[in-house]
Parts: C-alpha cells; sequence; structure tokens
C-alpha cells in the first residue's frame, strides 16, 4: 500500500473514534445520535437527486440496513450510557470483526486460516482483559456493546450483498446514509414525542459536526479501498480502539490505566489479524 492509503485508512481511524466521542460526551445520547444521523441525511439528499435510484434489487437490502443501522444507534446509546469510550469501543470495535468471521465459520463453513485464528484469539483476549478484574467493565455496558457488534455485523453483511446488487455503488452508499437519518427521527418522535432543534445552540452544531466527522470517516475507508486490497485497510482502519482510548483520556477524562491500554492494543492487533487474513 502507498503512503497516501495508509494515511488515508489512520485517518478514518481517528475520525471515526472521533465521532464516538461526540456521541459518548452528549449530555442526551439520544438527542445526539439522532441529530448526527439526520444531518447526514440532509447532506445525502441532494446527492441522490443527482444519482440513479439503485437496482431494485437492493431495494430490501437497503430497508434491512436502514433497520439494522437504527438498533445500532440504539445500543450504541445505550452502551455508552453504561460504560467509557476506552471500554465499550474497544469491545465493539473487536465483535464485529470476530462475530461476522465465527458466523463464515459456523453457516457458510468458511475455513479459518491460522493467522485469523490468531485474530480470533487475541480479540477474545482483550474483550476478557476489558471486562474482568478492577476496573472492568459492567455487564451491562458489555452486553450492549456486544449487542452492537452483532449490529455492525448485521448491516455490514447486508451492505455487503447489497451494494453488489444496486448497478451503482454511488447511489446504495447515498441512500445507506440517507434512509437511517428519517427512520432515526421517527423513532426518536415514537421513544420521546417532537424533536426540539436549536440551530443557535451548541449541543445542536457539536451533534451537526459530530454526523459530518463520521462521513468523512466512511468517504476516507470508501478512497481507501478503491485504491488498496480491502483487508489491510480494514485492518489499519481497526486501529481506531487505540485512538479512541487515548481520546478518552485526553478529551473525556477517562481512566488510562496499564491494563486498558494493553488489552486496546491486543484487540487492535487481533482485528488487524482478522482483517489482513
Amino acid at each position: 500500500m502507498s503512503t497516501f492509503v495508509v494515511m488515508l485508512a489512520l485517518c478514518a481511524a481517528i475520525l471515526h473514534a472521533s465521532w464516538n466521542a461526540f456521541l459518548r460526551s452528549g449530555a442526551d445520547r439520544l438527542w445526539t445520535m439522532t441529530v448526527m444521523t439526520l444531518a447526514m441525511t440532509i447532506v445525502a439528499v441532494p446527492v441522490a437527486l443527482f444519482l440513479p435510484l439503485p437496482a431494485q434489487a437492493s431495494w430490501p437490502y437497503l430497508a434491512a440496513s436502514a433497520l439494522f443501522q437504527i438498533v445500532y444507534g440504539l445500543l450504541l446509546v445505550a452502551a455508552y450510557r453504561h460504560g467509557e469510550l476506552g471500554q465499550v469501543y474497544p469491545i465493539i470495535r473487536g465483535s464485529a470483526p470476530l462475530l461476522v468471521t465465527l458466523g463464515g465459520l459456523l453457516f457458510m463453513g468458511q475455513v479459518l486460516l491460522p493467522l485469523t485464528m490468531a485474530g480470533v484469539l487475541l480479540v477474545v483476549i482483550g474483550i476478557m482483559l476489558l471486562s474482568l478484574g478492577k476496573g472492568r467493565a459492567s455487564v451491562s455496558s458489555m452486553g450492549f456493546a456486544l449487542a452492537t457488534g452483532v449490529s455492525i455485523a448485521g448491516y455490514s453483511t447486508i451492505d455487503a450483498i447489497g451494494i453488489r446488487l444496486s448497478g451503482n455503488t454511488a447511489a446504495y452508499i447515498t441512500w445507506v446514509f440517507l434512509l437511517p437519518g428519517i427512520l432515526m427521527g421517527i423513532t426518536f418522535i415514537a421513544m420521546r414525542g417532537a424533536i426540539h432543534i436549536d440551530l443557535r445552540a451548541r449541543e445542536t452544531w457539536k451533534a451537526s459536526a459530530g454526523g459530518m466527522v463520521s462521513l468523512l470517516s466512511y468517504g476516507a475507508v470508501l478512497i481507501a479501498y478503491s485504491m488498496a486490497p480491502a483487508g489491510p485497510v480494514s485492518a489499519l482502519r481497526e486501529t481506531s480502539v487505540v485512538f479512541a482510548v487515548l481520546i478518552g483520556r485526553l478529551f473525556l477524562g477517562e481512566t488510562l490505566s496499564a491494563k486498558r491500554i494493553a488489552a486496546c492494543i491486543v484487540v487492535a492487533a487481533g482485528a488487524i489479524l482478522i482483517g489482513i487474513s
């Protein structure tokens, strides 16, 4: 891979950890998540107007992906309600590739390569380090984080199929950003009633910025995917686990113990091995 692609992937990792920090620091995380997804929808709408519709065969996948992303958003909000960024984020990011790999083994008969098995083992060890002993993640935050990993594995698998059936990659990606904001707004209204957004408020601009950071993160990954093999790019992106711990310490005042640092490095190393293999 070229230096430019490496920098893109690392930039995507930092941006991904950053928008999770935006969400974790919000006073009302459900409102923050809703505004973030609405901001992405607002940006996606004018793009969708200039692109053709994705092929009809991909529509069920777009709908299923949007539903999974709503579940993902709600679970992520719950996970950060019960745990810190430096605890929850590594479990989420580590469990997603772990679950995808195990799903391929159990349901598709895929053979695990030695690097994959080593990666799975490291992820499991890292998650155990975060969940056991002094300073461990709470049972509730662990549960929500693992469930969030399941939802990531779900929409990632769905999108991997849907984008191939879409006939237009850009159109599919645009609708992937457009639909969740609409559904998240409906979900918020169903749970809380009317959503109040004050365009002059600092929290509104902060949440909107988080949405744009999320867009930039995904955009950087897509550009990197177009220039290099997906495995190494995905592996580099998983260094976001380490960045999340550092961001949690520097900007959220979270604990930075030797055990947490070690656990996050182990999880990142495992995810990288899975990505490479």
